[in-house]
């Protein structure tokens, strides 16, 4: 088990609650794989609930090694009991895409929004979604979108949304959300990351129209060389 609640709720205090009239959408991603992005994401998204008004959601974005629900069944004493399973989606809205489209047993196209659901936890403070990969078959593609409606559907039920964005050394999905979120957190694995990777990321995210509001160190003894430094402000 790994527990953050202190170093959460220093970043809960950095970024500030969501707004009382628009969900916020927080994005938190890395450079390469293996930074601890979803245990960064799942603990925010736990702290934040705990805090929050509405419901806060966590969106388990890396859609082709779903993780997190699992992860939360695992740890009951933290998270509370699962509920049943809900549709993601409010409107039938979507932020990926399946091609060619999931065809049904009655041979009927099957909506990509039915292919994710979420359930509760902590009481129904916290939805976690799940996407059903295993809908999918040989030659199927899974990709995000890059559109709001998705977002902007979700945000009325919501405090805030956060979104475990798959590690852009396998996926394009943080560039590609970028845009239609509020704002992206970087992780750093401190031991491991080299020095130009996320400073890569940061410019390309930049450059889309995305706003990085911060770097998550995820080593509480390591000190910072002067480029983290820099880059987190």
């Amino acid at each position: 088990m790994v527990d953050l609640t202190s170093e959460m709720a220093g970043l809960w205090a950095a970024l500030g609650p969501a707004p009382a009239h628009r969900a916020r959408v927080i994005q938190f991603a890395s450079a390469a794989s293996g930074e601890g992005v979803s245990t960064v994401a799942r603990e925010y998204a736990r702290l934040a609930a705990v805090r929050a008004r509405k419901p806060v959601w966590l969106i388990d974005g890396d859609l082709t090694q779903q993780g997190q629900l699992e992860a939360v069944a695992a740890e009951a004493d933290r998270f509370g009991q699962l509920g049943k399973p809900a549709q993601a989606s409010p409107d039938g809205s979507c932020f990926f895409a399946v091609t060619p489209r999931v065809v049904g047993r009655d041979g009927k196209p099957v909506p990509a929004a039915r292919l994710m659901t979420a359930r509760p936890c902590l009481g129904g403070r916290l939805w976690v979604t799940r996407f059903h990969m295993e809908a999918l078959r040989s030659g199927h593609r899974v990709e995000a979108i890059g559109e709001p409606r998705y977002w902007d559907a979700l945000r009325p039920h919501a405090d805030t949304i956060v979104i475990d964005a798959p590690a852009a050394d396998r996926n394009d999905m943080a560039i590609i959300l970028a845009p239609f979120v509020d704002m992206t957190v970087l992780v750093v694995a401190a031991e491991s990351t080299a020095a130009n990777e996320p400073v890569i990321l940061r410019d390309e995210i930049e450059a889309v129209g995305g706003r990085i509001a911060g770097v998550v160190m995820n080593r509480s003894t390591y000190r910072a060389p002067g480029f983290l430094k820099r880059l987190a402000g």
